[in-house]
């Protein structure tokens, strides 16, 4: 018996940061369950803020590993400077300004600015110069995940993406106004042309009416149709069609040009494509 609490006062540091270690764990994993429930309560009610609590959600874990590490260390006597180093000064906001340079730290700050700036926040659809699109999954403290429409993450540094020009197509209005071109033959009607792609867009239940109340009062079409290029081989009309969130208007873009082929077809009007003639030179005959 003896020797038994003699080993645990031998072990006893080390049975303290232990113990400190575990706790510290087990206080992250049930903050980061009760947050996240509540983050996903604010999905389902489509809180404008949810950014903002997701990005909390990262931040809090880390807090608490911070202050647990920092509390296990100031156990250790010659170790107890640096413990209380850490925790003075607000600790993670103390390190992250004093070394901000810093890739890993610098990802941190930037992704801060983007919570406080919210240039773009959870669920928004966004696109890049380089062809990358998708939607915003989660913005933690280092990285941005963006899943494509492959459903494929991509992720993307934060102290990267706060540097790059991007194409937010949720930001403050979710309305997107579609371009839809068609090219007819010069022997087609134009009048009848633009009719039939008028009545396909307006007759899509995906399409809104975009006008103002002044439009209206004029006498403004619902769907704009205009005779564009006088092209080499074809007349090219532009359409400007309008839906209220970017995936209706990728389903209207496709239905109304299936639609317009159809209506073409039925009336005769002719949608152009390139076409060769090949000739065959005959061999020279033989003089006898």
């Amino acid at each position: 018996m003896e020797n038994l609490i003699d080993t645990f006062y031998s072990y006893e540091l080390l049975f303290r940061i232990v113990i400190i270690l575990i706790v510290t764990g087990v206080l992250a994993k049930i903050s980061n369950s009760l947050y996240h429930r509540m983050v996903l309560r604010s999905a389902e009610k489509g809180d404008e803020n949810l950014t903002t609590y997701k990005f909390l959600e990262h931040s809090i874990s880390v807090i608490i590993y911070l202050v647990g590490i920092s509390f296990a260390i100031s156990k250790i006597e010659f170790l107890k400077p640096v413990a209380q180093s850490l925790v003075a000064g607000a600790g993670i906001f103390a390190i992250a300004v004093g070394f901000a340079a810093q890739q890993a730290l610098g990802n941190i700050i930037s992704g801060i600015f983007i919570v406080v700036s919210k240039p773009y926040q959870i669920n928004d659809r966004i696109s890049f110069n380089d062809g990358l699109r998708g939607v915003v999954e989660d913005i933690s403290l280092r990285h941005t995940v963006i899943r494509n429409f492959e459903n494929q993450r991509i992720i993307i540094p934060n102290s990267i993406i706060s540097n790059q020009v991007l194409i937010n197509s949720n930001y403050t209005d979710t309305k997107i106004c579609k371009l839809i071109d068609v090219g007819i033959s010069y022997g087609s009607d134009i009048d009848k042309a633009k009719q039939i792609i008028r009545e396909e867009i307006e007759n899509h239940p995906l399409n809104i009416d975009n006008r103002s109340e002044e439009d209206i009062e004029k006498g403004t079409p619902k769907v704009m149709v205009r005779l564009m290029v006088l092209g080499e081989s074809s007349l090219n009309f532009r359409a400007w069609a309008w839906a209220a969130s970017a995936p209706d208007a990728f389903v209207l873009h496709c239905d109304v040009n299936e639609s317009i082929k159809k209506k073409f077809d039925e009336v005769g009007i002719v949608i152009p494509f390139p076409q060769r003639t090949i000739s065959y030179l005959e061999p020279p005959k033989e003089e006898k």
